[in-house]
C-alpha cells in the first residue's frame, strides 16, 4: 500500500492510494499531511474518489512533521570516507520543516552556499504517539517507510563557527521526501535498498542491513525524554558516496538531476538550480 499527499491543480493538498500510473483520491490532507497513523492508513485503504493521472498531478512531501531528525554516521561506508570514529550512539540533528519538498520538486541552492552535497536515506514516519519506547513499542510506531534526501550545505555545516549542522541541513528545498510512503508491513526493515544517481551514474548504494543503528534503535534512542507524534520523520542516515569527500570534491550543479531510490517505495527525483538574483 502506497500512500500519497498530492495537490490536483491549484487545489488544497489532498490524501491519496499511489497506483501504478494514478492517484485514488482518499480526501483532505489535513494539517500535518499523511501521518503514518493507523486511521491515515485506514483514510488511504477505503479511498475510492476522483482518480488522478500523475502527470496530472503534483506530488508533495507527505507529512508536515512536527519534528523532522536526521542521523549522522550510521553507515560504516559513510564513517570510513569522513574518517570520523564509529559512534557509540546515534549522532542526532534537527532539520528545520521549511526545508522540505516533495517528488520533482526543484532544489535551489542559495547564493552563499558553494558545497552543496546529496544525502540518499530511508526514512522513516513515526505512526504513533510514542515516549520511552522499548522494542515492541519502537517496531509498532513504524507508520511508514519513504525516500529521503538529505541535501548538505557543506560550508554552511562545516566552516562556519561551532560548525551549524542545522543550518547547513535546513535551507529551503533541501529536504526532498517522497514519493510516496509504503507501509512497513509490506517490507522487510532490515534489508532496504537504496541507492543515489546523480544525472544517471550511480553515486551512493547500500541497505539497512548495513544501518548501525537500526529503525528500532534510533526510535528507543530518541523516545528518551522526546515523545514522537505520528507524522514526525526520522531520516535514518546516509551510506558512503557522498561529494563532499570525494577527490576532488562532486558537488551539486544547476542543471543536475538527483535521484533517490528506496527499494519497494519507488524513486524521489529533484533537479538543482541556483537562487536567483532579486
Amino acid at each position: 500500500m502506497k500512500a500519497v499527499r498530492y495537490r490536483a491543480g491549484g487545489g488544497p493538498p489532498r490524501l491519496g492510494r499511489l497506483e501504478d500510473d494514478h492517484v485514488v483520491d482518499a480526501g483532505p490532507a489535513g494539517f500535518r499531511g499523511f501521518d503514518g497513523s493507523d486511521e491515515a492508513w485506514e483514510t488511504i485503504t477505503s479511498g475510492a474518489g476522483e482518480q488522478h493521472g500523475l502527470q496530472d498531478v503534483r506530488l508533495l512531501a507527505p507529512s508536515e512533521p512536527q519534528k523532522l531528525i536526521a542521523v549522522g554516521l550510521n553507515y560504516q561506508s559513510h564513517i570510513a570516507e569522513t574518517s570520523l570514529s564509529r559512534p557509540d550512539e546515534p549522532f542526532g540533528f534537527a532539520i528545520w520543516p521549511n526545508a522540505l519538498i516533495g517528488h520533482e520538486q526543484e532544489i535551489v541552492v542559495p547564493w552563499e552556499e558553494t558545497r552543496p552535497d546529496w544525502e540518499g536515506e530511508v526514512a522513516l514516519l513515526v505512526g504513533r504517539r510514542t515516549y520511552r519506547a522499548d522494542r515492541a513499542e519502537a517496531r509498532a510506531a513504524i507508520g511508514g517507510v519513504t525516500a529521503f534526501n538529505d541535501v548538505s550545505g557543506r560550508r554552511a555545516q562545516l566552516e562556519t563557527p561551532m560548525k551549524q549542522f542545522t543550518l547547513g541541513k535546513s535551507f529551503d528545498t533541501f529536504a526532498p521526501a517522497g514519493p510516496c510512503v509504503v507501509h512497513p508491513d509490506g517490507l522487510d526493515l532490515g534489508r532496504i535498498g537504496v541507492r543515489t544517481t546523480l544525472n544517471g551514474e550511480i553515486v551512493q548504494e547500500a541497505d539497512t542491513s548495513q544501518l548501525i543503528f537500526s529503525f528500532e534503535d534510533l526510535i528507543e534512542y530518541f523516545s528518551k525524554g522526546v515523545t514522537l507524534v505520528p507524522g514526525d520523520l526520522i531520516a535514518t542516515g546516509t551510506p558512503g558516496g557522498v561529494g563532499d569527500e570525494r577527490k576532488p570534491p562532486w558537488y551539486l550543479k544547476e542543471g543536475d538531476v538527483i535521484e533517490v531510490t528506496v527499494d519497494g517505495v519507488g524513486t524521489l527525483r529533484n533537479s538543482v538550480q541556483r537562487e536567483r538574483p532579486r
